[in-house]
């Protein structure tokens, strides 16, 4: 059967068969094929009281997929859009501040590796942690630490 052909919760089926979706989501992509004699409503109601439609997997799937590479900032506002209940999304940024600084270590090391050698590099490599929803105290931070390898020290430096 076709894509084309298939009423409104055979397309919210195929949709979330696809990935998780959020309700709003799902109403969305799925407005524009209301028929006459369909209730878009009673649908999405009737998927989320069998449990096809799950906030809580829709936010589990959005970190699993999309935490490593952006901070929280990104992150809520993604769960947002998908129109999620205010306290899911709260409950998700304090989970994801426990890691953001973790993550974007590691983010960092992927991404550039080494520390900035001049401002500019330094300004650059900021820009791109607050591109990806870090916040500008974890940004710095990530920098401010980064491991430095014997090369960038002058001999002077040491003392014995």
């Amino acid at each position: 059967m076709g894509f084309a052909k298939l009423s409104l919760k055979g397309r919210a089926l195929k949709l979330l068969s696809q990935r998780e979706h959020s309700r709003l989501e799902l109403w969305r992509k799925l407005a524009g094929h209301v028929e006459e004699g369909d209730d878009l409503n009673a649908v999405l109601d009737d998927l989320e009281k069998r449990g096809f439609i799950n906030e809580e997997r829709v936010v589990e799937s959005v970190i699993h997929s999309k935490a490593s590479r952006f901070g929280v900032a990104r992150l809520v506002q993604e769960l947002r859009n998908k129109g999620l209940d205010d306290e899911v999304v709260r409950q998700a940024s304090d989970q994801l501040r426990d890691t953001e600084l973790l993550r974007a270590r590691e983010l960092w090391r992927k991404r550039f590796g080494t520390p900035p050698t001049d401002l500019k590099e330094k300004a650059r490599q900021l820009r791109f942690m607050a591109a990806r929803g870090f916040s500008s105290a974890v940004a710095s931070r990530v920098l401010r630490e980064a491991p430095y390898s014997d090369a960038d020290f002058d001999e002077s430096d040491h003392t014995d």
